[in-house]
């Protein structure tokens, strides 16, 4: 049975029977195809079993800095060595004239017997007409050799000297035909239509699988009955801290832990009874001296709670179902789990009656909505929440829990100062972790790292 050719592998396969083995970058000019044809015009053909592609590696060999020196002053060893035919010569001497190359050189040269140590000094005992090195030094020269034109002995004792021969691994490839390509015939006429042939793939536009994860979390909470709310990006110390019963000697609000903005505060924080409480507070529990001046210090914001505690403070309801969710900043070192912004889901649930086990009802309905079924919670510590609760999910492909999302039941330091009376459950995370989940990535910097491949594989739906 005949099988339907491309009009590309048709090209291939007839520059290949003029000529049987060629590279890529040979079939680009014989075939008279854009590298992206040939390209995908083998692939097309290895899986029809019409071409085989050979694959091999080459080593090209240039000189490095301490080579190209070598070649232009000699050999630190020569070098020496030629300073010694004028007679012994005191060590001092020697290392004033050879610098930082005088130590390699005495040890070679001590190796080789050819100097010895005397109380006149160092004495030359034999300088060889050839050094080890120095003839591939100029075999190589200024440019690049393949390996078949060096002798591989005689680079040995300069591949062990550092920068002083490169090594660079060059891969080929080969394209050939099979028997069956072979015996193909192919017609010059093009007047027939291959209707079974490969159409050109048409990406069409898309949201970013980070936006669609935000928005899917966005409308699974307000599904389960919770109102946005949204604020600013710079907020003062005191939103950002103080009110959350953060210690302004805390070192969360030192410098490489979070950005300040250069010589700007906040002329308004809060009402005069609002610093006052939090100020009271402060001081009754943490016992320092508490300061306005740094509570007005204005910080991009390193959680969106500010936003929600700020809301709390203003509105003071005996129930609410809110949460806030935006890009919040770090001062952190950048790592594959780690980046200096990053996006936060954060909300809160105030009721008369509002339990820990309502906040766990509500989290594990959050992640089986989600798609995320095995999960768990561990004590831990939080600032301003008391009790406080650590999520930990199962991560399939690594066989291991990972951390996610922090709760817990705000403190009555941090909502008492406020006029806020009823209990408060509250909770929030990074989205770019439950993103990770999702998508199967192991480093949070491939959502920003604009790879088209990735961005066009990645499935909308997980």
């Amino acid at each position: 049975m005949s099988q339907v050719l491309h009009d590309i592998e048709k090209k291939i396969i007839m520059s290949l029977k003029d000529t049987p083995k060629q590279t890529p970058e040979n079939l680009e000019e014989s075939a008279k195809l854009s590298p992206d044809q040939v390209r995908r015009g083998i692939e097309w053909l290895k899986l029809k079993n019409l071409a085989i592609v050979n694959e091999s590696k080459k080593s090209v060999f240039s000189l490095g800095k301490n080579g190209i020196e070598s070649l232009q002053q000699g050999l630190p060893e020569r070098r020496l060595l030629n300073l010694l035919k004028k007679g012994p010569q005191k060590i001092s001497y020697l290392q004033k004239e050879l610098g930082p190359i005088f130590g390699p050189a005495m040890g070679l040269a001590k190796k080789n017997n050819w100097i010895e140590t005397t109380a006149e000094g160092i004495l030359l005992k034999d300088s060889p007409s050839e050094l080890p090195g120095e003839k591939v030094l100029g075999r190589i020269g200024a440019g690049k050799v393949p390996e078949k034109y060096v002798d591989k002995s005689e680079l040995t004792p300069l591949l062990k000297r550092p920068d002083f021969i490169i090594e660079d691994i060059v891969k080929t490839r080969e394209i050939s035909l099979t028997y069956s390509a072979k015996a193909i015939e192919l017609s010059d006429s093009s007047g027939a239509i291959d209707v079974e042939a490969q159409v050109p793939e048409v990406f069409v536009a898309r949201t970013h699988p980070l936006k669609d994860t935000i928005d899917e979390i966005r409308e699974i909470f307000v599904r389960l009955g919770f109102s946005e709310i949204i604020g600013n990006m710079t907020q003062p110390s005191f939103w950002n801290f103080d009110a959350l019963f953060t210690p302004q000697d805390h070192p969360a609000r030192e410098l490489q832990d979070t950005f300040y903005l250069d010589n700007i505060s906040a002329k308004k924080i809060g009402t005069p009874e609002q610093i006052r409480k939090v100020s009271e507070s402060h001081k009754k529990n943490w016992r320092y001296h508490w300061d306005v001046n740094e509570a007005r210090k204005m910080v991009l914001r390193t959680h969106t709670t500010c936003i929600t505690i700020k809301h709390l403070a203003k509105n003071k309801p005996d129930e609410a179902r809110t949460f806030s969710l935006g890009r919040v900043f770090r001062n952190e070192k950048v790592s594959y789990k780690h980046l200096v912004e990053f996006n936060q889901i954060e909300g809160i649930v105030v009721g008369k009656n509002a339990t820990l086990r309502d906040l766990m009802g509500i989290q594990r309905e959050f992640y089986k909505q989600i798609g995320i079924t095995r999960i768990k919670f561990w004590p831990t510590f939080f600032p301003y929440t008391e009790p406080s609760l650590q999520t930990m999910v199962y991560n399939e492909r690594l066989g291991k829990w990972v951390e996610l999302f922090g709760m817990g039941i705000f403190r009555p330091e941090v909502t008492k100062p406020l006029g806020i009376t009823k209990p408060v459950l509250a909770w929030g995370g990074g989205i770019e972790r439950i993103a990770m989940l999702k998508y199967e990535l192991d480093d949070v910097r491939e959502f920003y790292n604009n790879r088209l491949s990735w961005l066009r594989s990645a499935s909308k739906c997980q």
